[in-house]
């Protein structure tokens, strides 16, 4: 007994919360898959379930209508939420700590700039129509990760870049993108085309898909796993440039090859899910509140605690008003804004968790 306790007490807490929230994460995927618009009992739930992961049970409960929707439709949204959640969240936490800037999220660097114009161009124009019914997600990506590199480059111009410079560039080359992309939608007379430009940047997961969840999820793996490695770099970019200077790490190459990693995670989530915003900006602050700076506790925390949020957010937007789905994107922002507001006043807090 005394030995139980004392192993209690020696276990850091972050990895008793990361305990707790896998827990969560688990029945929370257990639960949602049950919750939806069309009533199906929690027993052909995991009938399905069941057989298409390790075929146990009858084969017949493997097609047909209530299996297209256990498995072709709410698995794939929970999964994907997952995936959206974690990787928002990282890419958030990683992003403040780049640019020095706690009011930076995943998009900062002019990448929803960048993806917004890109969709608009495929909905109002037509470009990329040879990827079909994907093209508003691969233009978007497209728009993302070259709005990204394009910020890279030009804060390198007359100088090695630093966090004040990538602010810049990337506020200038969304302001580029923001122009050109209203332009777009203001010499558009088709409305059904605005509806679909509206409804994409608030972000959905209704068009979640097995083929492309499967590509994005190591994507989205990897780059937690790197950047927890990372922990030590990143602490030292909440500190500043010169301070990691004279402590011997120039940030300059590290920063680099964030951004590039951030791009492509950032890329693949607007592809798939279009513009989720406000997440990758809360979560990193909550997270920070409770456990401090060290990115080495708040990167996995931040990926379960988003992936849950996200999940139950999608939930909501799916069953709020029946027979319409709401933006996820508005959904968020109703959730996650009065919660940060109540965080903010019931701690003394400060970028990184300074109390």
């Amino acid at each position: 007994m005394e030995m139980n306790n004392k192993f209690i007490k020696e276990v850091p807490i972050y990895i008793g919360t990361s305990i707790i929230l896998l827990i969560i994460l688990f029945l929370s995927i257990g639960l949602s898959v049950t919750i939806g618009s069309v009533d199906i009992t929690v027993k052909e739930v995991y009938k399905v379930i069941l057989y298409k992961l390790f075929k146990i049970g009858d084969s017949s409960v493997s097609t047909g209508p209530i299996a297209d929707v256990v498995w072709l439709i709410r698995m794939p949204r929970i999964v994907l939420a997952i995936e959206v959640g974690a990787g928002l969240s990282v890419v958030g936490i990683v992003m403040q700590a780049i640019v020095k800037n706690p009011l930076a999220d995943p998009y900062i660097l002019g990448v929803s700039s960048g993806a917004s114009l890109g969709a608009t161009l495929s909905v109002v124009l037509g470009i990329g129509s040879v990827f079909g019914s994907n093209s508003i997600g691969f233009m978007g990506f497209i728009g993302a990760f070259s709005i990204s590199i394009l910020v890279l480059a030009l804060s390198n111009i007359g100088g090695r870049s630093n966090s004040i410079k990538l602010l810049l560039a990337g506020m200038a080359l969304s302001s580029v993108c923001s122009s050109f992309s209203s332009f777009l939608v203001y010499i558009s007379d088709d409305s059904q085309k605005l509806k679909t430009i509206t409804f994409w940047l608030m972000g959905s997961l209704a068009g979640a898909k097995w083929n492309e969840i499967i590509i994005i999820f190591p994507i989205i793996i990897l780059g937690t796993i790197f950047f927890i490695t990372q922990y030590r770099t990143l602490n030292l970019m909440l500190l500043g440039d010169e301070v990691s200077i004279t402590l011997g790490t120039d940030l300059h190459k590290y920063r680099i090859i964030y951004l590039v990693i951030t791009s492509l995670m950032i890329g693949m989530l607007v592809y798939v899910s279009g513009m989720i915003g406000f997440i990758g900006l809360i979560i990193p602050h909550i997270v920070r509140i409770i456990f401090g700076t060290n990115h080495k506790k708040i990167i996995p925390i931040a990926a379960l605690l988003g992936s849950i949020i996200l999940i139950w957010a999608d939930v909501i937007s799916r069953i709020l008003i029946k027979g319409t789905e709401i933006p996820i994107g508005i959904v968020i922002s109703i959730i996650g804004a009065p919660l940060f507001v109540w965080l903010m006043i019931k701690k003394n807090y400060g970028f990184g968790g300074n109390k």
